[in-house]
């Protein structure tokens, strides 16, 4: 029997469907390994034929293939299709695919064949061959899932996350659990905002106020304690996602229909122009596209104020963080595709996500003595459970440590992380593998809303924090850190209890570092 080994993969190979009719042969150096069929698929480093045997697929370094089909190895550029909302495919993603290529030394070509469709060609400084080709389709996060189950795409760009039936649609279509570790990627994150004109008195708005005002419920910004003018309301299109995710997080949970009088705009640029220009006017809009509009706060019926911001996006603090996702189906892509989607993760990336005007993941510590205004809504808000024992007892646990900006939450209704903090678990486990902590003290620190039982909300805080170490941790090597736990209870809310996004936002698992 032969010594040459071939790997029948599983998972296919996520290049495009080769267009070959005629039969090709693959045969191995020594010649004692003939494979012929027709060729499906190549992607520069593995061979796909349909053969009588069935599917096989063998590695490109360890056969040569013969006949008029074959592709030349040394001349073939690997492909992506890509399908998402402008915010990602027109923005983010090329700056990435720019600065990716700036890092290996490639030139980026961008040609736009239309309004909606582009392709970046990444060429070799070197031999001047082109090494990786990403085909853009200029869609919304809705058509990117489906030209993604429909195999129009090899990656969706999302701006929300996926929805329940279209993982099981994609489950049905042999794509794997594209909402399972590892099948998605955080890009960077956003947020949805409110926002006004320059000169408006009103600077903040509760989440019910919002939806009553987008439903023509509340005409006048009297109501919302500013001047007797009526409000002036503007969304952008029903397609784009800020406006589809409001809909669903805010108008939806309050059981509102926009009202009528709504003036839609095209893109969100113009959207902020208009209501720059406007100080009676309102919209909603993501915080990378707030240009010079005054942007609202979200305040609970306690007075928590919620300020969108670049740390209150990475902490989830603010309750209308919008990560944006790349989903990757259980396909193989090319050798440069894996290594740009490695660079999208690295810290090199994250000034290119700055640039681009969003907010990158890189790690922030927040001191203690920076989070005044967290204590004391603290002392204020705690129930009659805590004492200033418990207060006292959590501050000098805390005392001398930063909190780092990763900050992990949970689905509603579940003790499964949220999207954002599934991305944050490979991300710290990363940094921890490094060596970044060697030296340090890790606390996940846990918290509870203040539903329930004070004890049992104590409990139920110490097991999410060691839920969550253990999954960060995995099979990483912490000997040179050392790692507690602690739960803390309802002891340091963060939003109101007596709102719903309240008790999500004060569910949680913090990271304190010393």
């Amino acid at each position: 029997m032969s010594t040459f080994r071939f790997a029948l993969l599983a998972a296919s190979i996520g290049a495009p469907l080769w267009a070959a009719a005629e039969e090709v042969r693959l045969r191995s150096p020594d010649g004692s390994v003939v494979v012929s069929g027709q060729l499906t698929h190549f992607d520069g480093d593995f061979y796909r034929l349909e053969t009588i045997y069935g599917p096989m697929t063998l590695d490109a370094a360890r056969v040569a293939c013969h006949g008029t089909s074959c592709p030349d190895p040394a001349e073939f550029a690997p492909e992506i299709r890509l399908s998402g909302p402008p915010a990602l495919g027109a923005l983010l993603m090329p700056a990435l695919i720019e600065g990716y290529a700036a890092r290996i030394g490639h030139a980026a070509e961008r040609v736009i064949a239309d309004d909606r469709h582009f392709t970046y060609v990444l060429t070799d400084g070197t031999s001047g061959h082109p090494s990786i080709r990403f085909r853009f389709r200029l869609t919304g996060s809705d058509e990117a899932f489906a030209d993604l189950l429909a195999g129009e795409a090899d990656i969706a760009l999302s701006a929300r996350e996926i929805r329940r039936s279209e993982v099981a649609l994609a489950r049905e279509a042999g794509l794997g659990t594209l909402d399972a570790p590892g099948r998605s990627r955080v890009l960077a994150l956003d947020g949805i905002v409110a926002i006004t004109g320059a000169g408006n008195p009103v600077r903040q708005i509760t989440l019910r106020d919002l939806a009553r005002v987008f439903s023509g419920e509340i005409v006048s910004w009297a109501a919302l304690g500013g001047p007797d003018v009526p409000i002036g309301l503007h969304l952008a299109e029903e397609e784009t996602a800020v406006t589809q995710s409001f809909g669903a997080r805010i108008l939806g949970r309050y059981g509102a229909a926009p009202a009528s009088e709504i003036v839609r705009h095209s893109s969100l640029a113009g959207l902020t122009d208009a209501i720059s220009q406007d100080p009676a006017a309102i919209g909603i809009t993501a915080f990378s596209e707030t240009g010079s509009a005054q942007i609202m706060s979200l305040v609970g019926p306690c007075g928590f104020p919620s300020v969108p911001g670049p740390q209150t996006l990475k902490t989830e603090d603010y309750p209308l963080t919008a990560p944006l996702f790349a989903y990757l189906p259980a396909k193989r892509l090319p050798r440069p595709g894996r290594d740009f989607l490695e660079y999208v993760q690295s810290p090199q990336a994250d000034l290119v996500v700055r640039r681009a005007g969003f907010v990158d993941q890189r790690l922030e510590t927040i001191p203690l003595d920076r989070q005044g205004l967290r204590i004391a809504n603290a002392v204020r808000e705690a129930g009659d459970g805590i004492g200033l024992s418990d207060l006292r007892a959590m501050v000098e646990r805390l005392f001398g440590a930063e909190r780092l900006t990763v900050t992990f939450r949970f689905e509603e209704g579940s003790s499964e992380l949220d999207a954002q903090s599934r991305s944050n678990v490979p991300l710290l486990a990363s940094l921890i593998r490094r060596g970044n902590f060697d030296g340090s003290s890790i606390l996940f620190a846990g918290f509870s809303d203040g539903i329930g039982n004070v004890e049992q909300n104590r409990r139920l805080s110490q097991r999410r924090a060691e839920a969550v170490r253990d999954a960060v941790l995995g099979d990483v090597s912490a000997q040179g850190v050392t790692v507690e736990t602690a739960g803390f209870g309802e002891a340091l809310p963060m939003a109101c209890d007596a709102v719903e996004w309240g008790q999500r936002i004060n569910r949680r698992v913090e990271v304190w570092v010393r």
